[in-house]
């Protein structure tokens, strides 16, 4: 389906007002006089963000972009405080970061079922039982709370990010070592969003794969698919800079990589990295191979193939090491 990978959107938010006090009043006739015993108002509903991992984008709220609490209810006689506004729930995939208009950071959530109040509902007015001394048979209107554009954007929460130009296999690795099932084609930008796949290891252990789309040179200028994907990138532990051996030089397209990441966040290159090189089926010769070896001088690479499987034995195993280091 189309457009369906969304990972930023604005909506409104609204918190509940609060509720009327009541300004009841009631006659006691044994001493012959009116008294007040109107009850406050109820507390208005907040917005609280509910992270789940059923969720990998904001396409739910798509068609749904106004969020507004239940306000709470007035007093009534007797002193009987009104009730409260039922809390409004707003479901998001963990990775979200909410943001106003002045881009300002006001929530971010991360775990499962975590939970965060983004607006606090107002608060009831008080009753003329409360005010009897201050303001005899009067009351006040609860607090009447302000709505506000936010803004979500989600940066995928994954332990390992596979990065790489188009067509170096990086769907197809992602199929092979996980569980996921992503769109492959031999043409440049088959993939389009980033794919997700849970690799198991151990008892009951399992870690996360993304596969990260449009990294070509200048994609921090908006070139290709552009940036929209590499903050994606951010939330990643390991970073797997996937290189195909068809590649005339398979340093320079490294080093391409690197400073794509380098220009939108320098911070990324303090990663955990590891260099794999595809196709490696592809390789005709030793020399060639020791070559692309030499290249990369001291930093340690793996060949690997998906169509033979060569290497991917290796490959995990060299991930379940920086995972665990």
């Amino acid at each position: 389906m189309k457009n369906n990978f969304i990972d930023f959107i604005n909506i409104f938010c609204k918190s509940g007002n609060g509720g009327f006090g009541s300004s009841h009043i009631k006659k006691v006739r044994k001493l012959n006089k009116w008294i007040p015993d109107g009850g406050s108002g109820g507390k208005g509903g907040n917005i609280i963000l509910l992270g789940t991992s059923h969720y990998r984008t904001f396409y739910h709220l798509k068609f749904k972009k106004h969020f507004i609490a239940e306000s709470g209810y007035i007093g009534s006689r007797n002193n009987k405080t009104g009730l409260n506004g039922n809390d409004l729930y707003i479901k998001v995939p963990l990775g979200t970061i909410v943001k106003d208009n002045n881009k300002n950071i006001l929530a971010e959530i991360i775990l499962n079922q975590e939970k965060k109040i983004l607006l606090e509902g107002g608060f009831g007015g008080k009753g003329s039982k409360i005010l009897k001394h201050k303001m005899k048979f009067h009351s006040l209107s609860g607090i009447q709370t302000v709505g506000i554009w936010v803004t979500l954007e989600l940066k995928i929460l994954a332990d390992i990010g596979i990065i790489g130009f188009p067509n170096v296999g990086k769907s197809t690795l992602l199929s092979i070592i996980t569980n996921a099932k992503p769109k492959i084609g031999n043409f440049s930008f088959t993939t389009k969003q980033p794919n997700l796949g849970v690799m198991k290891y151990g008892y009951g252990k399992t870690y996360t794969i993304a596969d990260i789309p449009g990294i070509i040179q200048n994609s921090h200028k908006g070139k290709g698919l552009g940036y929209f994907f590499l903050k994606h990138i951010e939330r990643n532990s390991i970073l797997l800079f996937l290189i195909t051996s068809e590649s005339q030089n398979t340093k320079i397209e490294y080093l391409i990589l690197l400073n794509e990441l380098n220009q939108f966040n320098p911070k990324l290159l303090n990663k955990k990295r590891l260099i794999v090189i595809s196709k490696a089926d592809l390789i005709q010769t030793k020399i060639i191979k020791q070559k692309i070896i030499n290249d990369f001088k001291t930093e340690k690479i793996i060949f690997i193939s998906s169509f033979t499987k060569e290497g991917i034995l290796k490959l995990k195993q060299k991930l379940l090491q920086l995972i665990n280091s």
